[in-house]
């Protein structure tokens, strides 16, 4: 299923929680609670997530604690049945692209009325991204910020110099990347593994342009904007500072520990920042982070704080006070966050980031270190993607694909893009 259909879906089920005759409402229990809580992820971060639950229900012996896991793909299409079914999770993973496709329609409980969850310790700037329409829809479990990693051995091997990131721009992107290319694209090594075709990508650009794809207020994306970025990795697919457009969409879609950065084939690889961890251990190499390339020297990056994921509640839960309980474990308590750690992202609590610190290995203490040197060079970030928008990033990446196979101009790739978002409002 795409995610435009999930969407659709999704937005067709959520009707049903505003119709009285869908079920009834949250009621209280005497007794013994369980409770159920959705996640996504791999068996390492479910055997993490496994043993922290496992803490808090130690804690709290009259609770008890059902973990349900998915892989990324099934998880929005069953969150989305289970919802109108009256049969949600009461503790869910949630996704900057689906938060406000549920928040917005009263499937959320609104956490700042739970005194049981404190997150007054979150800088306001983090918290508020878990705001939909004013309401605290999800409480931020980690921060990312949209980076470069790099290799620093493929640069050795390439003779290149590592970039300084307080001063590189785009156009010096390109350039060290297609310098890398030149000296080992025989080998099958690239300079930057891929560009064009990326929701984040496209957003940083914009921010760079004085513009939002999702403004907050202020401009939205222009046309022109768009164009130029297209043109942008036009330029790095001609100098092959980026491999050609079937390896490029070949890569995409291959699973991480086989990609062109996580086995050495690439210096360079834009990400959020905390996925350097699993470059990292699949590559066997030690990477680094820099920020992102500017319009010219000496111009700030305009980077921002992604929230990583939120943990949200049910509204029709008929435990909201244990769940919050848990929600608060999970984001505050040693018993947690020394077992997640870095797991789901920088911990969005800064006494939480000093209490984890001395257990990181070297990559996430990368990671770790390189969230607090940019957090004072922060801009506020954009809104969340909106609730008709989730299928926004899967549709764009078409249409940048469409570009690197020159299938369309430049051009023509800002004209559909700018109906997509039209589209997605």
């Amino acid at each position: 299923m795409t995610d435009r259909r999930r969407l659709v879906t999704g937005l067709l089920v959520l009707t049903c929680l505003l119709l009285p005759a869908c079920g009834s409402g949250p009621g209280g229990s005497d007794g013994p609670v369980e409770l159920r809580v959705s996640t996504w992820g791999n068996d390492s971060r479910l055997k993490l997530t496994q043993e922290a639950v496992d803490a808090f229900t130690a804690a709290n012996p009259d609770i008890s604690v059902v973990v349900e896991n998915s892989e990324w793909g099934s998880y929005w299409d069953k969150l989305a049945t289970m919802t109108a079914a009256n049969d949600a999770p009461d503790v869910i993973q949630m996704d900057e692209a689906y938060i406000a496709a549920y928040g917005s329609r009263g499937a959320l409980l609104d956490l700042a009325e739970q005194p049981a969850l404190d997150v007054g310790a979150m800088e306001a700037t983090v918290l508020d991204t878990g705001l939909v329409e004013e309401t605290l829809v999800g409480a931020p479990i980690g921060v990312a910020n949209f980076s470069v990693a790099v290799n620093p051995e493929v640069l050795e091997q390439a003779g290149v110099e590592m970039p300084d990131d307080t001063s590189w721009t785009w156009d010096d992107l390109a350039e060290v990347s297609a310098q890398v290319t030149e000296e080992l694209g025989s080998e099958g090594v690239y300079g930057l593994d891929g560009f064009g075709s990326g929701t984040a990508e496209l957003g940083a650009w914009a921010r760079q342009h004085g513009e939002e794809v999702w403004p907050t207020d202020g401009p939205g994306v222009s046309e022109a904007t768009v164009s130029s970025f297209f043109e942008y990795a036009d330029r790095l697919s001609t100098t092959e500072a980026t491999p050609p457009a079937s390896v490029q969409v070949e890569n995409s879609t291959t699973p991480l520990d086989a990609s062109l950065f996580a086995t050495n084939r690439a210096a360079f690889h834009l990400l959020f920042h905390t996925q350097i961890s699993a470059f990292g251990a699949a590559s066997g190499t030690q990477l680094e982070l820099l920020r992102l390339p500017a319009r010219a020297s000496g111009e700030p990056a305009q980077m921002v704080n992604k929230a990583s994921m939120y943990w949200s509640v049910s509204a029709r839960t008929d435990h909201p006070e244990e769940s919050a309980l848990l929600v608060d474990f999970l984001l505050t308590d040693p018993a947690a966050t020394t077992v997640l750690t870095t797991e789901r992202g920088i911990p969005a609590i800064p006494a939480v980031q000093e209490e984890i610190a001395p257990l990181l290995d070297p990559q996430a203490t990368v990671a770790l270190e390189f969230s607090r040197a940019v957090a004072p060079e922060l801009v506020p970030p954009p809104q969340v993607t909106p609730s008709g928008a989730s299928g926004f990033s899967s549709e764009f990446t078409l249409v940048g694909t469409d570009v690197l196979f020159g299938r369309a101009s430049p051009a023509e790739g800002a004209t559909r893009t700018l109906a997509l978002i039209e589209a997605s409002k």
